[in-house]
């Protein structure tokens, strides 16, 4: 694998957990099944639940969002190993909010993923929440009460034709793009 690979692959991993992250938080269900292979696997030991297969990974994490009043998830960048067109990662998460039992809760945790390169581009096979802290003292602050929330753009969030053109090749072109250079 050329370095340009590892480079164009560590970054499109990246590209997958940021996805993932946006998606939960949008409650866009669907897009997150969308991210996995279709005999992937969404794990949580800690509350011993495992969904395997995009329907339920999708029906998964809608029942577990549904348990939120209210959730926000910071995920920060962990360590990612290629080996072809597989590879395996940490990413590093703090999540908090309150849950429509009113109990609140906050933890850090580590997701240990499994990716596949596929003819769309780079998914997770798997996924195993480990869950290192976890505090339920309540919550002092609430969200903002009669603030109209914010709409998604009525486009999608691609690149416009004219920003794809400077990128050079598209993902599914496994050639590198040449980069001008920085003078």
């Amino acid at each position: 694998m050329s370095d340009m690979q590892a480079v164009a692959d560590r970054f499109e991993i990246e590209a997958l957990r940021a996805e993932i992250t946006d998606a939960v938080m949008m409650r866009d269900y669907d897009r997150v099944a969308s991210l996995f292979t279709p005999g992937g696997a969404m794990r949580w030991p800690h509350i011993d639940k495992e969904f395997v297969g995009r329907e339920e990974i999708r029906a998964g994490v809608e029942w577990g969002q549904g348990l939120w009043e209210f959730f926000v998830q910071n995920v920060h960048p962990g360590v990612i190993r290629l080996d072809g067109d597989t590879a395996v990662g940490r990413a590093y998460i703090q999540e908090f909010g309150r849950m429509r039992d009113g109990s609140s809760h906050l933890n850090y945790a580590l997701y240990h993923d499994g990716y596949e390169r596929t003819s769309d581009g780079w998914k997770f096979s798997e996924r195993v929440y480990e869950v290192r802290y976890t505090d339920r003292s309540p919550l002092t602050g609430c969200p903002p009460h009669n603030v109209p929330v914010a709409q998604a753009p009525r486009q999608q969030l691609t690149p416009t034709a004219a920003f794809v053109d400077r990128l050079g090749p598209s993902r599914g072109d496994r050639t590198s793009p040449s980069l001008p250079s920085i003078e």
